[in-house]
């Protein structure tokens, strides 16, 4: 696929991250319901998974898979019009975008560092644009590729954002600058935090691997020590005893808050990655990661996630846009979203990180729940589900068709001889389960999918 990036990174974003931070419970005595929530897990193999939801409430944000190459020149440009830090990339990396634009809100490397952007508000401030420092400013927008396509390790990142002006950007979709702070994990488990406060850069360790929103991360770790059984009494716990925190189990979690703001959604994380059970390597860890997080999916709307811009929730299923996995010792991605919770994963070693331009892949092939249909009259092949919503349907010409296109998948010349069942459901468009026969003999079952424009594809097939 060609690049619009085409060595020019653009100041003027639109919208690249999801998350509304909240205000101080103590403060503010009623919170909007807002935001994503990211957690690490460790396997026993010594894997480390970094995996997050991505909540937006006003639109869909039309994310895709990017896959941005090796020796690939960018170049950022500022307000002004002047030229901003500019580099080729020294790694390949894998993230997500936004709003079909070539910017990431997460992604991994290839050496397994993730980054990931979370919403902030009303804690984030960037520095002032400053020209005559121009050639070591950098959008907040373009941060996340500069790191993942540079570094490998927290230590570097640490040492590369000394050396930055990290800017705000006005974003017209939203009406402002995005208040954005982000998680970056390295493939050791090692973790920090990087906000802007007062228009200062600041770096936080973050060893839980927990992320929310606002208020800072400092404050987030300080109010956890409040929600643990440490032995030693309130007013001489430290942060830095966070490593030892011990969470109770079933009844013992009784009074943590379940409400949806960023401070109650940082400590149930925190308490559900400390008692996530024992998982041996990375795929059962990213098994049990989404399993955690499906504890923060939230409904359709505004009033349940941030967003911003013009409201347009057509097609919208949930402000749970998608959920991602990154193992970082495998190097693997794995993903669902709203519109289809079967997991799709994206295997680094099967990508060519020597390609010439940047390489995007729908998030779904189809707006629709994959289902696998079971059948109970020829169980070896599991093909056909007797779930509701399926009827008895005649052998008419759509029948014909979708009969005619499964045959057509099939990699054999028989033909389609007589059409022996027909069964329908009804969904947005329509399912046709299809037992027929071939000239060669064969009796074949198939589901093929019919949608609104009448574009058939083959769910499955099976021979008999």
């Amino acid at each position: 696929m060609k690049s619009k990036l085409r060595r020019s990174w653009k100041f003027a974003h639109k919208l690249i991250s999801t998350s509304v931070a909240t205000a101080l419970l103590a403060i503010t005595p009623l919170q909007q319901a807002q935001a994503c929530t990211g957690i690490t897990l460790q396997a026993q193999d010594g894997a480390y998974i970094f995996a997050r939801t991505q909540e937006w409430g006003t639109f869909d944000l039309r994310s895709r898979v990017t896959i941005i190459p090796r020796n690939y020149a960018l170049q950022t440009t500022l307000e002004d019009g002047k030229k901003g830090v500019g580099w080729k990339t020294k790694y390949g990396v894998v993230g997500l975008d936004v709003v079909e634009k070539d910017y990431l809100i997460d992604g991994m490397n290839e050496k397994g560092l993730t980054v990931n952007l979370f919403y902030q508000e009303g804690y984030t401030e960037y520095a002032k644009y400053d020209p005559s420092k121009a050639a070591t400013s950098i959008p907040v927008l373009a941060l996340a590729p500069y790191l993942l396509s540079n570094f490998q390790s927290i230590d570097e990142v640490r040492a590369a954002m000394a050396k930055l002006n990290v800017i705000g950007v006005r974003v017209e979709a939203i009406g402002g600058v995005p208040p954005v702070h982000l998680m970056v994990t390295d493939h050791t488990g090692k973790a920090v935090v990087i906000e802007f406060t007062n228009g200062i850069t600041k770096l936080h360790d973050a060893p839980l691997g927990i992320v929310t929103n606002g208020p800072n991360y400092d404050w987030h770790i300080n109010n956890l020590l409040n929600y643990t059984s440490l032995d030693v009494p309130l007013p001489h716990r430290k942060a830095d005893d966070i490593k030892s925190l011990k969470f109770g189990a079933g009844a013992r979690l009784f009074g943590l808050p379940g409400d949806l703001t960023s401070p109650s959604r940082f400590l149930r994380a925190a308490a559900y990655a400390s008692t996530a059970r024992k998982t041996v390597d990375g795929p059962e860890t990213m098994y049990e990661a989404f399993r955690i997080l499906d504890n923060f999916n939230l409904t359709v709307g505004t009033a349940a996630a941030e967003g911003g811009g013009e409201v347009n929730q057509e097609g919208m299923r949930s402000s749970t846009i998608w959920t991602t996995a990154y193992d970082t010792k495998n190097l693997v991605l794995q993903y669902h979203t709203q519109h289809n919770r079967r997991i799709r994963q994206l295997d680094f070693k099967t990508v060519n990180f020597d390609a010439k331009e940047v390489v995007r892949i729908p998030l779904d092939r189809e707006k629709a729940q994959d289902i696998e249909y079971l059948n109970p009259s020829n169980s070896s092949q599991n093909i056909m589900s007797l779930a509701g919503g399926w009827s008895a349907a005649e052998v008419d010409q759509l029948a014909m068709d979708a009969a005619n296109f499964a045959v057509s998948k099939d990699s054999s010349s028989a033909k389609l001889k007589r059409i022996i069942e027909v069964k329908k459901q009804v969904v947005k468009g329509a399912n046709y389960f299809i037992n027929y026969e071939l000239d060669d003999g064969s009796v074949w079952d198939a589901i093929v999918y019919r949608d609104l424009t009448g574009e058939f594809s083959l769910k499955q097939s099976a021979k008999r």
